[in-house]
């Protein structure tokens, strides 16, 4: 494995997949969610509480557990959907992964539950897929926020433009013996291809765009972007996107990483069901 700086280190390493290593493992949901075939493939998602539909759209590496410390204040006043991405915890896996497809599976998840509208929230990966859908789903979706998201690659704090940046987890890793939990936690419905979910994940996540800067101007319903203010997202590119954005709006949450979802969620909650509750 190649020497890379220590900021990008902490940045994408420690940062993307501190729940992956020697931490206590968040409760995966209440386990009692449904499958709906898209395209073929069997995608899980739990539901809590009721009213208007919100749908929590999980990081890449992530599955529904991450949220588990804001579902219970958000399903008191939100219908909560939160899917499994394509090949992250019982959800299966797709032959390839891009940003394009994420957004297309939410999309298609909102026509098979038959939503008349939903409001949206989506962390790091989720993030992004947010953002397409504001700009391709306005007929159903009214309001998104976008929390750790990035449309390039030089959004991050730090960036290798070499295919190098893939050697990250060597191609001989094996989790530890006492850490195959982490295997069983976010891959459950593919524990024999996890490394192909994960290669996959680091190329989508070092192409040059996630999607287009065009896609901006076709952002028309209510958004807000969040980041933290020690997030692996420069803090630059997050006003970025916020002025790219004709009338959103821009949250940077105090002493807080990329993992606002744990670390705040009291502030989370408190500021995403005051953006969707006001007209």
């Amino acid at each position: 494995m190649k020497t890379y700086s220590t900021i990008f280190i902490i940045a994408v390493f420690i940062l993307m997949f501190n729940n992956l290593f020697g931490q206590k493992q968040i409760p995966y949901g209440s386990n009692k969610g449904k499958f709906v075939t898209i395209f073929d493939k069997k995608i899980y998602y739990e539901e809590y509480g009721k009213g208007v539909p919100l749908i929590l759209l999980e990081g890449g590496l992530k599955n529904i557990g991450n949220f588990s410390l804001c579902i219970p204040a958000l399903s008191k006043r939100f219908r909560v959907i939160a899917p499994d991405d394509p090949g992250q915890g019982r959800s299966e896996a797709l032959d390839t992964m891009t940003y394009d497809l994420l957004a297309e599976y939410v999309s298609k998840l909102i026509d098979v539950l038959k939503l008349d509208s939903a409001y949206v929230m989506g962390w790091s990966d989720g993030g992004i897929a947010a953002l397409i859908l504001a700009a391709k789903r306005p007929d159903k979706i009214k309001k998104v926020i976008a929390v750790g998201a990035n449309y390039t690659k030089s959004g991050y704090v730090s960036s290798d433009s070499s295919k190098d940046t893939l050697q990250l987890i060597p191609p001989d890793y094996q989790p530890p013996a006492n850490d195959q939990k982490w295997v069983d936690g976010y891959f459950i419905a593919n524990k024999t291809n996890w490394r192909k979910i994960l290669n996959d994940r680091m190329v989508m996540w070092y192409q040059e765009f996630c999607f287009p800067k065009e896609l901006f101007s076709e952002m028309k319903i209510p958004i807000m972007i969040v980041s933290g203010d020690r997030d692996i997202i420069k803090l630059e590119h997050s006003i970025e996107m916020y002025r790219l954005i004709k009338g959103s709006q821009l949250c940077i949450l105090p002493n807080t990483s990329h993992d606002v979802f744990s670390e705040i969620p009291d502030m989370i909650n408190k500021t995403a069901i005051d953006f969707f509750a006001k007209p």
